[in-house]
């Protein structure tokens, strides 16, 4: 990265994060096009009409699209915050949607069986009393907080996608203060581009809130490591 001082490095710095938020989700939302179609199209559909039409295909769609270039997106993220250097944002991105895909498919197809149960629960207790819809509401953030914890785990460490999944729970309901600032950040992001400003939504929304959550996931596990080796340290001088 090169460094400028004064007022010319503050403006190449700020146009250099505008670029690399802007290429990596311009990617992303391209490639993630028939998603957002039949999302869009299944929450301003009749109900009955929109399972049937729009939430069916998606099935496919997540765990086969949506869930890799997900992944790989946070492997790109990643990068960038640990100063690893890219040969370019394009190459980077689709070097690691091709590399990791089979992989990214296999925690897909698992997210993809737990979002279905958790919306067909959600549905039905809804519309037996509302309260049991506040509830299983209240689970669907913690499975966001859970999804969101799986995908900086499958950027960051090579675990096989079992042990992926039971890390990321662990993490998810042992680390309070994580899953508060996963969910708060997103919602606070989520609610500025839906109802400010809608242009985010296509160029750094995406991009933004993997930032943001990778980061965060990051300095955690810094802080799990420091602690770690602290402990063997010690138990190394007793002996």
């Amino acid at each position: 990265m090169r460094e400028f001082s004064g007022f010319t490095g503050i403006l190449y710095v700020l146009a250099e994060w505008i670029m690399w938020f802007f290429t990596v989700n311009i990617l992303w939302f391209i490639l993630n096009l028939p998603t957002v179609f039949l999302v869009a199209s299944f929450f301003f559909s009749d109900p009955d009409v929109g399972i049937v039409t729009y939430l069916l295909p998606l099935v496919i769609f997540i765990p086969f699209l949506f869930v890799p270039t997900t992944i790989a997106m946070f492997a790109t993220v990643r990068e960038w915050i640990l100063n690893t250097e890219q040969p370019s944002l394009t190459k980077a991105y689709l070097l690691h949607l091709k590399n990791s895909y089979k992989k990214s498919v296999g925690i897909g197809l698992a997210l993809t069986g737990i979002w279905l149960i958790w919306l067909i629960d959600f549905q039905f207790f809804k519309s037996l009393n509302e309260m049991w819809g506040m509830v299983f509401l209240v689970f669907g953030c913690i499975l966001f907080i859970y999804t969101v914890n799986l995908f900086s785990m499958s950027a960051h460490y090579q675990m096989k996608n079992t042990v992926l999944l039971k890390n990321a729970f662990f993490i998810t309901v042992g680390n309070p203060v994580l899953s508060f600032f996963i969910l708060a950040s997103n919602l606070a992001l989520f609610y500025v581009s839906i109802t400010q400003l809608q242009f985010l939504l296509p160029f750094f929304t995406g991009a933004l809130s993997t930032y943001l959550s990778f980061l965060v996931f990051y300095r955690f596990t810094l802080k799990v490591e420091e602690k770690t080796q602290a402990t063997t340290s010690k138990e190394f001088d007793m002996k």
